[in-house]
């Protein structure tokens, strides 16, 4: 898979994931922002949370279930680049980091992937 399908992968995985969030209420704040330390997939937030959310896709759980590819190192790169997030853009709401899993066995042709957020996924 060259760099451009992946990365056409990886927003469509992202679009499923904020509609995920839309459908149970949540505001899209914002997707696939960045800063020198990393990028966080996906911003929402509801009445009482924002969530910062990891994004895996994944063709199936045969090696490992999507979730355990956001490992520590992982992990640190998204909470230092929350940090930078939240000085730039103040939040009364509750952080709290999501993972989505994504299972889609046919790539892009999946009729219904397999969607699960993970709510505080990690701390």
């Amino acid at each position: 898979m060259s760099g451009g399908e992946r990365k056409l992968l990886g927003r469509w995985g992202e679009a499923l994931a904020a509609e995920a969030y839309r459908k149970k209420g949540w505001r899209i704040v914002a997707s696939g922002w960045s800063c020198r330390f990393g990028e966080i997939d996906l911003i929402a937030e509801d009445e009482k949370y924002i969530a910062f959310t990891e994004v895996k896709l994944r063709q199936n759980d045969r090696i490992a279930a999507a979730r355990e590819f956001v490992d520590r190192h992982k992990q640190e790169r998204i909470r230092t680049s929350v940090q930078i997030y939240l000085m730039e853009n103040p939040s009364d709401l509750q952080p709290r980091f999501d993972v989505v899993e994504i299972y889609a066995p046919e790539g892009m042709q999946t009729r219904k992937p397999k969607i699960t957020i993970l709510e505080n996924a990690f701390e």
